[in-house]
């Protein structure tokens, strides 16, 4: 397998599939994590459930590139990627903690977008500095 990776197009669909399954992996996982149910409240037009949800989808995915960057094989990105990962669901608990005056799920859920934002820059921000802390 690895011979094969290096083929610049092989290389690029394998860590676009590798990617692609592990986001839809860890979004579910955001999703039994969160009292609200994600497809449901976007379905609805909730903006703040769409800019926490596009803050993990970012998060991910940059968490993914600085893995895919600074590693050899795929299976390496993919253990990296996934430590980042959870490093940005840690931070999203630390991010419910820091806030016991108020529940930040029942805030997203009822469209707060003041709440709905601060979650997108704490995932977006938080993937820069777990990606950063990848590098090999």
């Amino acid at each position: 397998m690895e011979h094969l990776l290096h083929n610049k197009y092989f290389a690029a669909v394998a860590y676009f599939t590798v990617t692609g399954l592990a986001m839809i992996v860890f979004l579910s996982v955001f999703e039994l994590v969160t009292r609200y149910r994600v497809w449901q409240e976007l379905k609805r037009g909730n903006v703040s459930v769409a800019m926490a949800t596009g803050g993990k989808i970012f998060g991910i995915a940059n968490i993914f590139r600085y893995s895919i960057q600074h590693h050899d094989s795929i299976g390496q990105a993919l253990i990296w990627g996934t430590l980042g990962f959870f490093l940005l669901l840690s931070s999203y608990f630390i991010f419910e903690f820091m806030t016991p005056s108020y529940k930040i799920d029942e805030e997203i859920a009822a469209d707060n977008r003041a709440i709905g934002f601060i979650a997108m820059v704490l995932s977006v921000g938080f993937s820069y500095v777990i990606g950063a802390s990848l590098i090999r």
